[in-house]
């Protein structure tokens, strides 16, 4: 695939166009799956795509093949979200605190069942466990989302991050230690001591509008509610995390930008 994705890459920097088509389609659902795990919302995450992959065209002479062509782009990816979340967080940054408060507020002793509940389950837990990742400080948050759900190896990653692989297991071993903790504490999926169950959260993330009635996150790809659990149950530790931050569908870009993305790069010069 490496190769593949590098020999289209020489193609297009030589003006084939149908070989830039054919490289945006190959690497669209990888840059578009990062920023879904950055950002969480779906909206915010298509536009960073787009932006990310034409800044990827703009800058294809560039590339040197010195790297995959997808570490070069997750690089210019990270580059982008790192700077665009720094620019939001200061506006306010979510913080385990505040998501404690909001999973124990409005909890239900015994909820009522509806016939859309598996599905609203899903979307809850699946919501959930990706919000979670907010919670961390943006270079903590992009080391954890590399190495433990996109499961690049640390020479990869700490490419990516232009950092010595030392410095990158240091950052994702803190963040995954918060991920860890926090989900011990307050995820009833995790921890039998945890107050916060998904269906007795269900009718307060209904009423307050955190999830819709539309799916956005539990597509048909996604594990169901009911198969995460029975996974979890066979782990112990630090592994129900991993289980849970992990068991999502591959997010998959909605457009295909393949066919539009050399008119775009036009458009804009």
């Amino acid at each position: 695939m490496t190769t593949d994705l590098n020999k289209l890459a020489n193609s297009a920097q030589a003006g084939d166009r149908k070989a830039l088509e054919n490289l945006v389609r190959a690497v669209q659902d990888r840059v578009y799956h990062l920023a879904m795990r950055m950002l969480v919302d779906p909206d915010d995450a298509r536009d960073a795509t787009q932006e990310v992959l034409i800044l990827a065209i703009t800058k294809l002479s560039t590339f040197r093949g010195d790297s995959a062509f997808s570490t070069w782009v997750y690089r210019i990816a990270a580059n982008y979200l790192l700077n665009a979340r720094k620019k939001a967080a200061r506006e306010r940054q979510l913080t385990f605190d505040d998501f404690a408060a909001d999973l124990e507020d409005g909890l239900v002793a015994d909820p009522p069942q509806a016939p859309d509940d598996a599905v609203m389950l899903n979307e809850l837990r699946i919501s959930c466990t990706m919000a979670m990742l907010l919670c961390l400080d943006i270079e903590q948050r992009l080391a954890y989302v590399l190495g433990d759900i996109l499961e690049l190896d640390h020479a990869e990653a700490s490419s990516v991050l232009g950092i010595n692989a030392a410095a990158y297991r240091q950052r994702l071993s803190r963040a995954r230690r918060q991920v860890v903790a926090f989900t011990s504490r307050h995820c009833g999926l995790a921890s039998d001591e945890a107050k916060c169950r998904c269906p007795r959260r269900l009718p307060a993330a209904k009423a307050s509008g955190r999830i819709g009635s539309a799916p956005a996150f539990a597509t048909a790809e996604a594990p169901v509610y009911a198969d995460v659990l029975d996974r979890v149950r066979t782990v112990e530790g630090d592994l129900k995390v991993l289980k849970l931050q992990t068991a999502t569908a591959p997010f998959r870009f909605p457009d295909d930008l393949g066919h539009r993305i050399a008119d775009i790069v036009q458009d804009i010069r």
